[in-house]
């Protein structure tokens, strides 16, 4: 049986890890199983995908201590890179994704909400990276994306000492976008994903790339990638239908994603 459930709702994929027994922690199964919902994903017919844990308690706690602890040195290594595999596949994934942040999101947990697009936390989200508290380091891409997204202090602060943030917290500190009562977390998830699938499906993809890559390059290789994605969406049928009703006054017609 699957430890990830996939559901679409009209242009929005939504994937949960089903492991709430366990707090949805991160396994090699999990994992596998992760991969293989976000490879199956279709992308003709999906504009936004939203990541989440089973139940109120936990989004993901972290990878499975009971696996890792008897792991030597090349099955460690081994395990990190192949949930940082799965991650980058995440984070790589044309759409946007947001995490759906529903309480504890540590170690992996954490992990996986940093690979997404956009966090938004339930307000008994906790956040945290303790794995040097157990005797290794993150691994699963934690001491690279936590300090590119709240900046290198307060990463190697939560990363050394072990440190929780709670939700109140981490929106002050840019983890995540917002934050609502547990019981509105996805209601605002799909307004926000609904609001992204209504604009045009290409450009918003080019958008991430543009972003994403970006990122990575210093600002002169950057700006120079972005008209080359700029002038990719010129000539779709979602473009002229937007331009055209832009200069007719009147609103577009629904995007067809070509």
């Amino acid at each position: 049986m699957s430890f990830v459930k996939y559901e679409q709702k009209d242009f929005v994929g939504i994937v949960t890890i089903d492991r709430e027994k366990a707090l949805n922690a991160l396994n090699t199964e999990v994992l596998k199983d992760l991969e293989n919902v976000i490879d199956a994903i279709p992308l003709d017919s999906t504009r936004c995908v939203i990541i989440t844990g089973a139940g109120k308690k936990s989004f993901v706690a972290g990878a499975d201590i009971g696996e890792m602890k008897d792991m030597a040195k090349e099955e460690g290594s081994q395990f990190g890179a192949r949930g940082n595999a799965v991650f980058r596949k995440i984070e790589k994934f044309p759409v946007p994704v947001i995490a759906a942040v529903n309480g504890y999101a540590l170690g992996g947990g954490c992990e996986l909400s940093l690979c997404c697009d956009i966090r938004i936390a339930s307000e008994n989200a906790v956040f945290g990276q303790p794995e040097a508290g157990l005797g290794i380091t993150p691994g699963f891409g934690g001491t690279q994306r936590l300090a590119r997204t709240i900046g290198v202090g307060k990463a190697k602060e939560m990363i050394y000492s072990c440190g929780k943030v709670h939700a109140d917290e981490a929106l002050k500190l840019g983890l995540v976008n917002a934050v609502y009562p547990s019981d509105q977390l996805m209601d605002e998830c799909m307004k926000l994903a609904g609001k992204i699938s209504r604009n045009a499906p290409i450009a918003v993809r080019q958008c991430k790339k543009a972003i994403n890559l970006g990122l990575q390059m210093d600002i002169d290789s950057a700006v120079a990638l972005e008209p080359e994605l700029f002038g990719a969406c010129f000539g779709t049928k979602d473009q002229k239908n937007a331009m055209t009703a832009f200069c007719e006054k009147r609103k577009p017609d629904p995007f067809v994603n070509k």
